[in-house]
């Protein structure tokens, strides 16, 4: 199209979003979208302010815009973090506006700690379903961490392998675990959704490894990957945080989702430092991926991996889609 829709400006709360960006539409998109934009959207580092209004708070800011005719809009994600919050009020709150490039009108504004966890589950679902075997399909889904993440992992994977019938949950905290493992059970009563008491287990026992943790140390060992698994560290996404071990990304072929997680990503930036990676060892990236302008997985046996970090690349994508559809279902 050549231009945004003209409507007046609207706010998609969280409900909202879930219902406009079903996780079929929003893999379509993406798969669609990455090989055709990614070169042209344009996305400046973040920038991180300290607020001398609470300790340790801070604001950042992420922009996003494109130029091109088929993607006429600019974003602006902004994330703020008051780690001083009580434990009843979530530390971290983001908002992603969305304008016209065209004419700098404001559009859209989104409820963002939704949008970031349906970009970050899509996108860790298109890699799967791009990257296991078609000959051998996965049953098995070992989940580590019971955050906020987990659920949207869950119908994610599910939605897009249906193969999969067997989920294995490891937490650090039990309680957190037993009460996500009663929710999934509930939201889908097909499946078996069973606790692991050590992460060993589940990884030998995995198709697929789903990591959604802030863990700043290894959780999984890479040696116990049986052979044509996934594995999929969503959980790090700053030099400091680390998922996986070296051996699993020695073991694994590995592809990024964009070329930032060579900086940001802890498991590749410390693999590096130690000489365990080399960057042209990374495969290459989502988009290529999604394009078919890099092999995927080469043998049934071959594991890989996936470490993605997220950007605004698909949070303007996903919110385009979001206000496109939001405004088709208002006219309908």
């Amino acid at each position: 199209m050549a231009a945004p829709p003209s409507h007046l400006f609207v706010y998609i709360d969280a409900e909202a979003l879930h219902a406009v960006l079903p996780f079929p539409s929003l893999i379509s998109h993406l798969r669609d979208g990455l090989p055709a934009f990614s070169g042209d959207i344009h996305c400046p580092h973040r920038v991180s302010f300290p607020l001398p209004t609470s300790p340790s708070a801070a604001l950042l800011l992420m922009p996003s815009w494109c130029a091109h005719p088929s993607l006429p809009y600019l974003a602006l994600k902004a994330v703020t973090s008051f780690p001083a919050n009580s434990p009843r009020l979530p530390s971290v709150h983001a908002a992603v506006s969305l304008f016209s490039s065209a004419s700098g009108v404001p559009l859209a504004s989104f409820e963002g700690s939704m949008l970031t966890l349906l970009c970050t589950a899509a996108v860790s679902a298109l890699a799967a379903s791009l990257l296991v075997s078609p000959s051998r399909p996965p049953s098995t889904l070992t989940l580590a961490g019971a955050g906020a993440l987990a659920p949207y992992l869950t119908e994610v994977h599910l939605s897009t392998l249906p193969s999969l019938s067997r989920i294995l949950v490891w937490n650090h905290t039990k309680a957190k675990s037993t009460a996500l493992i009663a929710k999934l059970r509930n939201a889908h009563p097909g499946i078996v959704v069973e606790e692991v008491d050590g992460m060993d287990e589940a990884v030998s026992a995995a198709d697929i490894v789903s990591c959604a943790t802030g863990s700043q140390e290894p959780i999984m060992r890479g040696e116990l990957l049986r052979p044509g698994a996934h594995l999929d560290p969503v959980g790090s996404f700053t030099p400091a945080m680390r998922e996986c071990d070296d051996e699993a990304l020695h073991r694994g072929r590995v592809f990024i989702d964009f070329e930032a997680a060579m900086e940001e990503a802890g498991e590749l930036v410390g693999a590096v430092q130690r000489g365990m990676l080399r960057r042209e060892d990374v495969a290459g990236t989502l988009a290529k991926l999604a394009a078919g302008t890099v092999v995927g997985r080469r043998s049934d046996d071959e594991i890989t991996v996936f470490k993605s970090v997220g950007t605004t690349v698909v949070d303007l994508l996903a919110a385009q889609l979001a206000y496109e559809n939001y405004i088709a279902t208002k006219n309908a």
